[in-house]
């Protein structure tokens, strides 16, 4: 069965040559509603805000370079052949959501050696953020008529996805056929899993658990979503990169849990005082003794 709907305009302001895109609009929006988050929490935590947003400065756009390298590198005989200012197009779409975690990771670890800050404390601080921001990015990709699914079937259109807004399932009809919002599922997913971590930090886990199940639970969703999409980076033959990489994901956190139960009792609410204040808070004790 043939539909027909016009998209909706990428674009969303153009000045003279400066043309702005839904795209990295809403990519940003998320982005800035993560960081908001994420210094509210570091700041109930007693941590200063400038820390958090000194490594934010560093690990947004290595994240979003990382997400872009990893992604043309995979789908590189598409830009092969192209012009090369092509693999910077980045508002045409195009960025992978494991190359920008790998980004943030790598930076973390560098950021928190530098800045003498417990890696895991910071990993833990920015995980609902990034989840969050990962929700809203994906309606990016809605604008962009990508990340969707095969072709639904005219028995499951009347048995679901009429139900769902009308603007939603027109941008998904492509040349008179209608795709599955793969977007909106993973999308849902991510809030789920956004209000699931919330839960967990309220119970005052160990510390590392709350961006150890993040990385869980996002790639269980993205795992089953992936297989529905049409649009898939591969490794070699039929297996999907981001369903190789999650159950990689899952299985590298899951041993890292195990692990840090039986070696960490530092929990996410936990402050630890830092070796050189502990060095003259015992100073200060023994000389109270002595003149006792």
């Amino acid at each position: 069965m043939l539909y027909s709907a016009p998209p909706l305009d990428r674009v969303f302001l153009e000045l003279g040559p400066l043309t702005i895109y839904w795209y990295g609009l809403i990519i940003a929006f998320g982005a800035l509603i993560g960081v908001y988050l994420a210094t509210k929490e570091a700041d109930r935590l007693g941590l200063k805000k400038d820390l958090l947003i000194d490594f934010i400065v560093f690990a947004v756009p290595i994240a979003i370079i990382c997400a872009r390298i990893y992604y043309v590198v995979f789908e590189w005989e598409r830009y092969a052949d192209g012009p090369w200012w092509s693999i910077f197009a980045i508002w045409e779409g195009g960025i992978a959501i494991h190359g920008a975690v790998l980004g943030g990771v790598l930076t973390a670890i560098v950021f928190s050696k530098v800045r003498d800050v417990p890696f895991w404390q910071l990993a833990d601080i920015v995980a609902p953020s990034l989840i969050l921001a990962q929700a809203i990015g994906r309606w990016g990709n809605f604008m962009n008529q990508e990340a969707h699914g095969g072709p639904i079937a005219q028995s499951t259109y009347e048995s679901f996805h009429q139900y769902l807004p009308d603007f939603i399932m027109n941008q998904m009809i492509i040349d008179g056929v209608m795709y599955h919002p793969t977007f909106l599922y993973e999308s849902v997913w991510n809030i789920l899993v956004f209000t699931l971590l919330l839960l967990i930090r309220k119970y005052n886990p160990l510390r590392g658990e709350i961006f150890l199940s993040y990385a869980i639970f996002y790639s269980i969703g993205r795992f089953f979503i992936e297989g529905l999409r049409t649009d898939s980076l591969y490794v070699f033959g039929e297996i999907r990169t981001a369903q190789l990489i999650s159950i990689l994901m899952i299985v590298v956190s899951i041993i890292f849990i195990i692990y840090r139960r039986r070696t960490v009792t530092v929990r996410y609410n936990d402050i630890p005082i830092p070796e050189k204040k502990k060095s003259n808070h015992n100073t200060k004790k023994k000389r109270k003794k002595k003149k006792k």
